[in-house]
């Protein structure tokens, strides 16, 4: 029987990874260390004989350049890519480019941890003034306005890597197609929180790596039987 499998990768570290800042939706570059992350995941993807049939990533930079290392690695650029805001990261709102240190001794630790890791609450709303709210960036040019978030909770990132895991990735599993995401700490900690069915707490709790390959089995149905890291 043919196993129904899925990779999720987080995309290596970042440049702002690097300097401790808040990223989101800031398009910003992989580092030098992100790009080894990369490198090495398509390596132990090859040793494993992994093939894919398609990939997804966000629009950032650090998601799709991540992805493209990969496929370039195991031989399969040739392959469809499907690139979607709903698997962003999460965004940050006004927190965005500030260094993490700098906002703890600002706001104090309680506070920042609360808005990191609570699952409901939403960090201070970016301006819709400031440059880096997204709704200036061309790559957003198709949503409609009141799409374009000020700021995310994890709940709100859930809410929308949901609809376009049912709508386009899931309909390809059930076809057994190989795929693999190419996503952000937060967007794939949604999809995990639903497959895995975990409660608002523990899923706080969850850390993914970067650049560490995630490989799910699935039965038929498209329930997870396993999971593991390589």
């Amino acid at each position: 029987m043919k196993k129904i499998e899925l990779v999720l990768i987080r995309h290596g570290e970042s440049v702002w990874n690097k300097l401790n800042k808040f990223t989101g939706w800031k398009d910003i570059n992989l580092s030098e260390k992100g790009k080894k992350e990369a490198n090495f995941a398509a390596e132990l993807l090859l040793k494993k004989n992994f093939i894919f049939d398609m990939a997804f990533t966000s629009l950032l930079k650090r998601s799709i350049c991540t992805a493209w290392i990969i496929l370039k690695k195991i031989d399969r650029l040739w392959i469809p890519v499907h690139k979607s805001w709903r698997l962003n990261e999460r965004h940050y709102g006004a927190l965005q480019g500030l260094n993490k240190q700098d906002v703890s001794l600002k706001y104090g630790k309680e506070k920042v941890q609360e808005w990191r890791r609570s699952y409901k609450i939403m960090p201070p709303k970016i301006s819709l003034k400031d440059k880096n709210f997204p709704g200036k960036d061309p790559k957003y040019y198709q949503l409609e306005p009141s799409m374009i978030p000020r700021s995310e909770s994890l709940k709100c990132t859930i809410n929308r890597v949901l609809p376009y895991w049912n709508k386009f990735i899931l309909p390809e599993l059930k076809k057994k197609k190989k795929i693999i995401i190419v996503a952000h700490g937060n967007s794939l900690r949604a999809l995990i929180k639903y497959l895995h069915h975990i409660d608002e707490k523990d899923i706080l709790k969850l850390e993914i790596p970067t650049g560490r390959p995630i490989i799910y089995e699935f039965d038929d149905e498209i329930q997870p039987i396993k999971f593991f890291y390589l």
